[in-house]
């Protein structure tokens, strides 16, 4: 156990932050579909537009979080948002009404959301440069860890099925935030220089620091890896939704197939996110990472397509190959997504680059479920065949957009 432990302390810390954090989000995923619709009497119809809601305030709130965060320092901004967060789960409880449950969720979202990026921000302010995406990495197998404990205490409430222990498991999830908060409110506050000095590009000058329009917004290349990364985010949404309706839909594959995909990459995830951070210091080798992401990808939707058809067993072991493939593909593209992310911004306004980055990555979850579900499944081998494509495309996409940055002749460098 010892030796699983992080050498460097503030990954430690953050580490047993994200260990609580994720317990919580854990136990609360694994019982919010049945709390919302038997406990709080949803239909499945409500619950998917209020979500669809929610997810757009997510969206819409991240990049002014990160540039609070700039302006008042990430650790105090996240406080804020996760304390938040725990009032808002808590809410949950006492929701007796549709447009409650919408506008709660909406809240939810957003510091959810706005939090994550954040979190992002704030471990560029605490963790030196050569150890934010190795610190991130270990961060993520923490994460499916917690996930996995969490999920199991889940099971054990969804087996008992009753209305106080879905009331019990959501206060629960409101407690780990609030633990949360407490433990990032007694962080150092190591990395925060204050409020940005001015701008050195032009049309900034007399512009006071904190009312300067967001840099991230304004740098070309950077929001060109912010699309490209969050076309290569859904992937997610394959594996949470593509994956298991085309096993019950379209193969002969058995349903318990569902799980063993989650099973798959969850371990893969573990094993190998720390190792593929490897060379990730330099942006040409975190851009190629991308590449190789977008080609596995590809290759991973054509082997779960060629599912269809076959006997039971062969079917379950070709999606289960295909969702390997797919999970080394997460590991290089979050590697090197995360590298870019970083390396493109400086040293300077983490807070609105990790907004306008997290912006990216929220709008591919919530559009991916929906897109996946209909333009994938809808239109069977097509349909994943042109999705392999898309994957592709993005990931090798990745090299040009990063060598445009390199063209701009050190700009982020001198921010």
């Amino acid at each position: 156990m010892r030796r699983r432990l992080h050498p460097d302390p503030m990954v430690r810390r953050l580490a047993g932050i994200t260990l609580v954090n994720t317990v919580g989000n854990g136990l609360s995923l694994s019982v919010a579909v049945l709390f919302f619709t038997r406990v709080l009497g949803l239909s499945a119809a409500q619950l998917g537009l209020g979500m669809t809601a929610a997810g757009l305030c997510g969206v819409a709130a991240s990049v002014p979080a990160g540039r609070a965060a700039d302006r008042w320092g990430a650790r105090r901004v996240l406080v804020a948002l996760v304390a938040a967060e725990a009032v808002g789960t808590a809410g949950y409880t006492l929701v007796h009404s549709y447009p409650a449950f919408v506008v709660l969720a909406c809240g939810v979202s957003a510091v959810d959301r706005g939090s994550a990026a954040v979190r992002n921000a704030l471990y560029a302010e605490v963790l030196p440069p050569d150890r934010r995406v190795a610190g991130r990495a270990y961060l993520r197998v923490v994460t499916n860890v917690g996930i996995c404990v969490g999920t199991a205490v889940g099971a054990i409430a969804l087996q008992v099925d009753t209305r106080p222990v879905y009331l019990t498991a959501i206060l629960a999830d409101a407690v780990s935030f609030t633990v949360v908060a407490v433990l990032f409110h007694r962080l150092p506050d190591l990395g925060h220089p204050g409020p940005a000095a001015p701008s050195v590009d032009p049309g900034t000058e007399g512009v006071r620091p904190g009312k300067r329009r967001n840099p991230a917004l304004r740098d070309g290349p950077f929001l060109v890896v912010t699309v490209l990364n969050a076309v290569l985010g859904l992937q997610f949404a394959v594996l949470e939704v593509g994956v298991p309706l085309w096993i019950v839909q379209d193969t002969d594959a058995p349903r318990i197939t569902v799980a063993g995909t989650l099973v798959v990459n969850t371990l893969l995830v573990i094993a190998l996110q720390v190792r593929a951070t490897r060379g990730t210091e330099d942006r040409a080798t975190a851009a190629r990472l991308c590449g190789r992401a977008g080609l596995l990808l590809a290759a991973s939707c054509l082997v779960i397509a060629l599912a269809h058809g076959l006997p039971a067993i062969v079917a379950a072991v070709v999606v289960l190959g295909g969702v390997a493939l797919q999970s080394l593909a997460e590991v290089l593209g979050q590697a090197g997504g995360w590298a870019l992310s970083y390396d493109l911004a400086g040293e300077r306004d983490h807070g609105a680059y990790q907004g306008v980055y997290n912006a990216g990555s929220a709008a591919a979850l919530m559009a991916g479920p929906a897109l996946v579900s209909t333009a994938v499944i809808g239109f069977g081998l097509v349909g994943w065949a042109v999705l392999g494509a898309v994957l592709a495309a993005a990931g090798l996409a990745m090299g040009p957009a990063v060598r445009w940055a390199g063209r701009r002749g050190g700009y982020a460098e001198g921010r």
